[in-house]
C-alpha cells in the first residue's frame, strides 16, 4: 500500500502491519479501531499545492498520496468525490455569520459522502480478488455499495434491518446486489455481516471495522479545504450516527495540518437525532456510549 507504514490502534496505541490482513487490533478486540497512518514526509512530496492545481483528477483519486491503494479510478468507471462546495449566503446572512458553504455529497453517484468509503472498498476488493463485498446497513451505505459494486463488476451482499426504508431497497435491486433482510435491528445486522464475510471470504465494507474506508472518507476535508484556498474553516458540522464520518474528517484535518497545507484545525461538529444520540449523550455526560434503541425518522444515522 503506497506510503502506509503501519496499522496504530486508537485504545492502547500498538501497531498491526498493514501486510498482516488484520483489521482491528489483536490485543483489544473490535472495539480497537485501527488508525492506517502513512510517511508523511514522503507523500507530501506528491501532495503539494501545486501538484493539486495542476491535476486533471476530479475525484477522491487526486490524493492517491494519501490513500490505501492505487489505480482505483480505472477499477471504479464512476467519478467519486469532486463535489461542490456551494455558498449558501441568504442562511448565513439569516444566522449572522460572514460565511457558510454546504459541501453537496449529493452529487455522488448514489447521492451519498458514503460513495467515498465505497469506493476504497471496492477498489482494494478488487485489488484482493475477492468473491464479493459486503456490508451492514440502514440504508446509505448499502446503496452506495451496490452502486460502486455493480460498476466496478463485482458482487455485493448487504444485510439490513428489517425496518431498512423500501426506497432502499429499491435502489439495492436495481443494482443487483443480494440482500439479507434481518429480523432485528442494525447491531445484529452489523455481527451477521462480519461472521459472513469472515466465513465465506467477502471483503467487507464496514466503516467500524474496516479502517482503510475512512481513508476514502477524509477526502471530503482534502475537499473543503482545496476549496477554500487551503485555509480551514472555523468549524465543520456533519450529521453523526456512528461517528465514522465525524472520525473521518478529523483524521483529514490532521493530515492536511501535518504537511503544513493548512495551519489549524477546524472545530469539528457531530450532530444526532435526539431518538439515536449515543455518542453526544456519551460527550455530554463523559463515559463511553452506551447502547440505544434508535427511533428517528432520519435513517442514514438512526444506529
Amino acid at each position: 500500500m503506497p506510503y502506509v507504514t503501519t496499522l496504530r490502534c486508537v485504545l492502547c496505541g500498538r501497531e498491526e502491519r498493514p501486510e498482516s490482513g488484520r483489521l482491528v487490533c489483536q490485543h483489544c478486540g473490535d472495539d480497537g479501531t485501527l488508525d492506517v497512518e502513512y510517511d508523511v514526509a514522503e507523500a507530501a512530496r506528491s501532495f503539494t499545492r501545486e501538484a493539486l492545481a495542476a491535476s486533471r483528477v476530479r475525484s477522491i483519486w487526486r490524493y492517491a498520496a494519501l490513500l490505501p491503494t492505487r489505480g482505483g479510478e480505472a477499477r471504479i468507471p464512476l467519478v467519486v468525490g469532486g463535489t461542490p462546495l456551494v455558498p449558501a449566503n441568504r442562511l448565513a446572512a439569516s444566522l449572522g455569520i460572514a460565511a457558510l458553504f454546504v459541501k453537496d455529497d449529493g452529487r455522488n453517484p448514489s447521492a451519498s459522502l458514503k460513495d467515498r468509503a465505497s469506493a476504497i472498498a471496492v477498489a482494494l476488493a478488487v485489488e484482493q480478488g475477492a468473491s464479493a463485498v459486503a456490508c451492514a446497513s440502514t440504508g446509505n451505505a448499502a446503496s452506495s455499495l451496490a452502486t460502486l459494486a455493480s460498476a466496478a463488476g463485482l458482487r455485493s451482499v448487504i444485510f439490513l434491518p428489517e425496518d431498512a426504508p423500501p426506497a432502499k431497497l429499491a435502489q439495492l435491486l436495481a443494482h443487483g446486489a443480494g440482500l439479507v433482510r434481518v429480523r432485528a435491528g442494525y447491531d445484529t445486522a452489523f455481527d451477521l455481516a462480519a461472521r459472513a464475510t469472515e466465513r465465506h471470504g467477502f471483503y467487507p465494507r464496514n466503516t467500524g471495522t474496516n479502517p482503510y474506508l475512512s481513508e476514502g472518507k477524509k477526502t471530503v476535508a482534502f475537499e473543503i479545504a482545496e476549496g477554500l484556498d487551503w485555509i480551514a474553516p472555523d468549524r465543520v458540522y456533519v450529521g453523526a450516527g456512528d461517528g465514522c464520518i465525524f472520525g473521518s474528517l478529523y483524521k483529514g484535518f490532521r493530515e492536511l495540518l501535518a504537511m503544513g497545507l493548512t495551519d489549524r484545525m477546524p472545530a469539528l461538529i457531530g450532530v444526532q437525532a435526539e431518538g439515536a444520540a449515543p455518542l453526544a449523550r456519551a460527550f455530554a455526560r463523559g463515559g463511553p456510549p452506551e447502547a440505544m434503541t434508535p427511533s428517528t425518522i432520519a435513517d442514514s444515522i438512526s444506529v
